[in-house]
């Protein structure tokens, strides 16, 4: 019998969030970068079972292409964060969240917002997990 090896993963020091988006879904872009309708291609960091469609959830980081926008943004494939999810999902202090619309914000590969502003809420677990959303939101919910 050898040594028993212990995984250490990032993945469990995230919260467990119910996962309402999956790859190929159009989503909302709601920042001032040029981007209207953003639709997932794939998740970052993703690593699931064969043959099982990847999700994401409010934080993850997707790559999309821009499907509507201005003509510079268009067709251009990005990174983003989702800020917002339809889907019910339960914090730690037993509430359970969800928002009107799926939404998420263009970012660069590191996770800084190209726009300037992002327009409505956007969720704590976001902000806490990229602290440069925090800065750029009106508002954190």
């Amino acid at each position: 019998m050898g040594k028993r090896r212990v995984r250490k993963s990032a993945a469990l020091l995230l919260p467990k969030i119910s996962k309402a988006i999956p790859t190929n879904a159009k989503i909302k872009c709601s920042d001032n970068s040029g981007g209207r309708i953003l639709n997932v291609i794939s998740v970052v960091g993703y690593k699931g079972r064969l043959n099982r469609i990847p999700t994401a959830h409010v934080g993850s980081m997707i790559v999309c292409s821009v499907k509507k926008g201005t003509p510079a943004m268009r067709r251009q494939i990005v990174r983003a964060i989702i800020i917002r999810q339809k889907k019910p999902y339960r914090r730690r202090d037993g509430r359970f969240v969800s928002f009107e619309d799926n939404a998420a914000v263009i970012t660069t590969e590191l996770g800084e917002p190209k726009g300037s502003e992002i327009r409505g809420p956007v969720a704590k677990e976001a902000a806490e997990r990229w602290p440069r959303l925090a800065s750029v939101a009106s508002t954190v919910i």
